[in-house]
């Protein structure tokens, strides 16, 4: 009987304890919908639009595609913004995603005729400075990393590993090339050659993107295009960039809109919230139906 009670009890404040969690998560979502309401009619006076473009640039990132191009287009799409401010701290990352960044903010530039400035802090290399060539005018700080104008692709070998082991590798292909870079096998040189062909076609889409996007103000030298990185200084006085500036500075002296309004697209609060609790919900009653003499099978 008493054993009874208490897993009454026990049962009892479960439930009450998922009220509460549930409660949490609506509410939770309830605020964060108010703050973008809240947000959503204070961005009609004029401003300028900041998105950060941060981290590693690659699908499922922070600085995806997707995420990038859902803020771009939220800005250009209200008629407050007076400009366009990409905020970009990034060593770089996929071109694919780059190109396709660049491409549609080249697009929306052309559509909705605002500009779009890029501003530096830290580093704008490789496919960061991709994007950042769409930009009408790049402004950086002097000690800025900016360039890296390159494509790399990476790898390993273990052959000389393996036979000093005494590891012998078995792999079975269909199609001769099937294997192509496996960090198992001795390089073949005709692959080596294919794959070099391969990033030279992408370097020279990345060299055209630079070229057409900077046009005269780029002042072309043999180490331009070669991956090399330049401080800010540097980049100003290559073409690279247009002047030393700051997010501030970009929006007081030049967009004549001081307000700032950061439309960066971030995770939602709300969800990440629901899925940790959901998380350690789920962690409970597992422990609970242990407690309670019940097996989970």
């Amino acid at each position: 009987m008493f054993e009874t009670l208490r897993e009454q009890r026990a049962a009892r404040r479960w439930k009450l304890f998922f009220r509460l969690v549930w409660l949490a998560i609506v509410g939770s979502v309830v605020w964060l919908w108010f703050q973008q309401a809240e947000m959503a009619g204070a961005v009609s006076a004029p401003h300028t639009a900041l998105i950060e473009v941060k981290g590693e640039i690659a699908s499922g990132a922070e600085a995806s595609a997707d995420n990038v191009l859902s803020s771009v287009r939220a800005a250009f799409d209200d008629e407050g913004a007076q400009a366009v401010v990409l905020l970009i701290d990034s060593p770089g990352g996929s071109p694919v995603q780059a190109g396709i960044i660049n491409d549609e903010i080249t697009r929306l530039k052309a559509l909705h005729q605002k500009k779009v400035y890029a501003v530096v802090e830290e580093t704008c290399a490789s496919a960061a400075y991709y994007i950042a060539a769409a930009a009408d005018e790049i402004y950086v700080d002097k000690a800025s990393l900016v360039g890296s104008i390159g494509v790399l692709m990476e790898g390993f070998g273990f052959t000389g590993l393996m036979d000093k082991v005494g590891v012998e590798r078995r792999l079975m292909v269909a199609g001769q090339n099937k294997a192509m870079l496996d960090p198992f096998s001795p390089q073949d040189e005709a692959q080596r050659a294919y794959i070099q062909s391969m990033l030279g076609e992408i370097h020279a889409q990345f060299i055209e993107v630079v070229k057409k996007g900077r046009g005269a103000r780029l002042k072309e030298t043999p180490d331009t295009f070669t991956g090399l990185v330049w401080s800010g200084q540097q980049a100003v006085q290559q073409g690279l960039a247009d002047g030393l500036g700051s997010l501030d500075y970009v929006a007081r002296e030049l967009v004549k809109a001081e307000e700032i309004v950061d439309y960066t697209q971030r995770e939602n609060v709300g969800l990440r919230l629901a899925r940790e609790l959901g998380v350690h919900m789920g962690e409970g009653i597992f422990k609970a139906a242990r407690g309670a003499g019940i097996e989970l099978r």
